[in-house]
Formats: structure tokens, C-alpha cells, sequence
């Protein structure tokens, strides 16, 4: 059960955003069933992305492989499909076919450069997408190349939640009278829309398109710091109180280096200052003195590590029994999510199920 139950989604395996997007709509309820390829998965993983899915596999190159993927659309809410342009259309699944079966699915296609333009068909992988889109550039002092966080602003931010949210879009206005449509999710579009925040600061004159001068990316109050056990820390002490605050935590409310907040002048020395202190103890020394507070502090953490922190452990953010994942998210009052992650299925495992069903219904 879940805010999503009831809702039937059909997804063409792939890989990255697409089953992504399929494991979170499954994680608030949705039915999604994986249609892939029988025999082991061409890049081998844990399958945290196939998890609350059901698996039917088929070769699509297979007589009548089309005709049960067909079927199942017929009573489905929406489709996830990963392909480049064409391809679909090359395999008689495109939406002029899917949505003349249903014409109340919601056809979603996601892809790096989008159905159109003129890089549509060229290869390309997050790091590209946002690069172009401009969501790239920020990530980074001014003086080194920008670092991409691996697959988390394109593919996942600036695709899959496009793309779930696109879904549940278009089924929301089926549901309201209107007619099924194809959601084109690209990801060089969503992580530009992503960029709208920076772009109002920009319009303010708080954000400068030089690297590591700006509000968000050059203070010595908004920054990560290296301490003296090799760990990192972030303090992002925006607002003057905050700021006020942590300078009184660390001892140096009378220093006048630091007295003057927002002189981007000073930024560079500040910062140097600020990293000479914070490597004089180790992080969890740091963490005694400043989390829990309104110095807007917080450790850098590894995955496992951030799993087993007090406060990801009373919200119950990761599970921790055997695989480690992150459970369901966003969270809702009436319909929660499992306590614990869905089951991983085999690939295959539904087959007589989803198969059998649809022979009931022919």
C-alpha cells in the first residue's frame, strides 16, 4: 500500500534515471512492472533500483514480445521508457501505438539531451547533461575544474524526479477528464530548471558567474574545511545571527579578520583563517562543539557512516539490516511507506503471475 496504490506503471528496463524513477513511484505504492531482458543484467548491481517491482522478463526481439508488452499497457497508468529517440518507434512501442492502445497512459521518456535538438542523438552521461545545462559550473572553487556529484544533479535530480513528477502529472490529468500525453523528462532541461534558484540570486547581484565569489560558493562561512584527522566539516552560516554565532563558538567573535561578513574583498584570507582553526581538531571534536546548533554545522559523511548517525537513525532515513539502502521518500501522514525497503525481485520472478493475468484478461 501507499499514496501511490493504484496506480500502474509499465517500465522498459534501463538504466540510471529511468529505474530510478520506477523504484520511487514502487516505494509510495505504485505497481510497476520491469519489462527486461531475460539473463543477467549488462551492468551488474546490488538491484536497489529494481526493489517493489515486479520482473517480467522478455526479449523484445522475440515474436510476440511487442504484443504482451501491448497488453500490459492497455490497462496501465504510465510508462518509463529510457531509450534514445526512435528507438521505441523502431521496436512498435513508440507513443503513437501505446497511447492508440491506451489513450490514457502517460508516456514517459527520459533521456540525457532530450527528444529534440540537435545533440537528441548523440551518447552522453550526466556529467555531460549538466555541464551543458549550466548546473555544472558551480561545483568548484574558482580555481580548479568544477566536480561532478556523481550522478546526483543530472540523472537523479534533474531526471528521475522530473520524470516521477511528470508522471504523476500527466495521470493527474487523466484522472481530471483530459487525454494520456508523452512526458518528455530530459535531463539537460531539468537540471537548467534546477538552476532557477541561483538564477534569481544572480538577478539580485548575489551570485556571480566567476567561481568562488559569490554567496554560495566563496565565503569562508559557507564552505567545507579540512580537520586535523584528515576528515571534512561544512558550516553554512548564511544569516547574520548564525554567523554571529558560530564565530562566538569557535572563539573568534573579537577577531577583526572576521568581523566584516559579506566583504568578498576578504573572503579568500577569512577562509584561510577558518581552515587553519578547523584543522586544529579532529572532526568528531567538532561535531562535540557546534551539531545541534544554529551555527548551521554538519560533518561530511560517508554513506555508512551517515547511516549510523543519531539523527538518520531516529528518522529511520537508511535501512541497515543486510543491504545497505536509504528507505522510502518523501514520507506522508495518512499512507506511510514499508518501515522497511521492498523486496528485490529475480529477474523473471513475475512472470507466470503478470503472463497468467493477461490470458485471464484476453
Amino acid at each position: 500500500m501507499g499514496v501511490l496504490s493504484g496506480v500502474r506503471i509499465i517500465e522498459i528496463a534501463g538504466i540510471g534515471p529511468g529505474p530510478f524513477c520506477g523504484m520511487l513511484l514502487a516505494d509510495l505504492g505504485a505497481d510497476v512492472i520491469v519489462v527486461e531482458r531475460p539473463g543477467p543484467a549488462e551492468i551488474p548491481t546490488a538491484g536497489i533500483l529494481r526493489r517493489g517491482k515486479r520482473s517480467l522478463a522478455l526479449d523484445l526481439k522475440e515474436p510476440g514480445a511487442i504484443d504482451t508488452v501491448l497488453q500490459l499497457i492497455e490497462d496501465a497508468d504510465g510508462l518509463i521508457e529510457g531509450m534514445r529517440p526512435g528507438a521505441m518507434e523502431r521496436l512498435g512501442l513508440g507513443p503513437e501505438v501505446c497511447l492508440a492502445r491506451n489513450p490514457r497512459l502517460a508516456y514517459g521518456r527520459m533521456t540525457g539531451w532530450g527528444q529534440e535538438g540537435p545533440l537528441a542523438q548523440a551518447a552522453g552521461h550526466d556529467n555531460n547533461y549538466i555541464a551543458l545545462s549550466g548546473a555544472l559550473h558551480y561545483a568548484g572553487a574558482g580555481d580548479v575544474p568544477p566536480v561532478t556529484p556523481p550522478t546526483l544533479v543530472g540523472d537523479l535530480g534533474g531526471g528521475a524526479l522530473y520524470l516521477a513528477l511528470g508522471l504523476v502529472s500527466a495521470i493527474l490529468h487523466v484522472r481530471g477528464g483530459g487525454k494520456g500525453q508523452v512526458i518528455d523528462a530530459a535531463i539537460v532541461d531539468g537540471s537548467a530548471h534546477m538552476m532557477n534558484l541561483l538564477l534569481d540570486l544572480s538577478a539580485a547581484g548575489l551570485m556571480r558567474e566567476q567561481r568562488g565569489t559569490s554567496v554560495l560558493d566563496g565565503p569562508h562561512w559557507f564552505n567545507t574545511y579540512r580537520c586535523k584527522d584528515g576528515r571534512d566539516i561544512t558550516v553554512g552560516a548564511l544569516e547574520g545571527k548564525f554567523y554571529k554565532l558560530l564565530l562566538e563558538k569557535l572563539g573568534l567573535a573579537n577577531d577583526r579578520r572576521l568581523a566584516a561578513q559579506h566583504a568578498a574583498g576578504q573572503w579568500p584570507l577569512q577562509r584561510a583563517a577558518m581552515a587553519k582553526l578547523f584543522a586544529t581538531r579532529t572532526r568528531d571534536e567538532w561535531c562535540a562543539l557546534l551539531e545541534g546548533t544554529d551555527a548551521c554545522f554538519a560533518p561530511v559523511l560517508a554513506p555508512s557512516e551517515a547511516a549510523r548517525h543519531p539523527h538518520l537513525q531516529a528518522r529511520g532515513t537508511y535501512a541497515t539490516g543486510g543491504l545497505l539502502q536509504a528507505n522510502a521518500a518523501p514520507r506522508f501522514s495518512g499512507t506511510p511507506a514499508p518501515a522497511a525497503p521492498n523486496a528485490i525481485p529475480g529477474v523473471g520472478q513475475h512472470n507466470e503471475e503478470i503472463l497468467t493475468a493477461l490470458r485471464r484478461q484476453a
